[in-house]
């Protein structure tokens, strides 16, 4: 049996993911929903220094993005990953466990992060 996938993922121009991000987030703290924003807190927290440092919370959050297939995450935690010192080397290490974890259907997320590290480095 055939599956029918849709296209694959674009990746987001940098300076867009920049705009619509900050956008879409004023968009929604302007609806003061307490539940969402403790969410937000949350989130942001769990990246803080802990028993791990940030840095490696990036990494994981690289990791986990890819795995999921969130777009605007891997772009996100690319980066971050890039902003904590990552050296491609180690990217690319961390993606393949990524890859080993959720399978080849997540190539075309890892080519998201490696198209979004290039636009960074231009």
């Amino acid at each position: 049996m055939t599956q029918i996938r849709g296209p694959p993922p674009r990746c987001m121009d940098i300076h867009e993911f920049h705009e619509n991000r900050e956008r879409r987030m004023d968009l929604l703290m302007s609806e003061e929903h307490r539940g969402i924003k403790r969410f937000l807190a949350l989130d942001s927290g769990a990246y803080r220094d802990d028993a791990l440092d940030g840095r490696t919370k990036e990494l994981l959050g690289l990791v986990a993005s890819t795995v999921l297939r969130c777009q605007e995450c891997i772009t996100y935690h690319a980066e971050k990953c890039l902003e904590h010192g990552w050296s491609k080397d180690e990217l690319l290490d961390a993606l393949n466990v990524a890859l080993v974890v959720g399978g080849s259907i997540t190539i075309p997320h890892i080519q998201e992060v490696w198209e979004t590290i290039a636009q960074i480095d231009e």
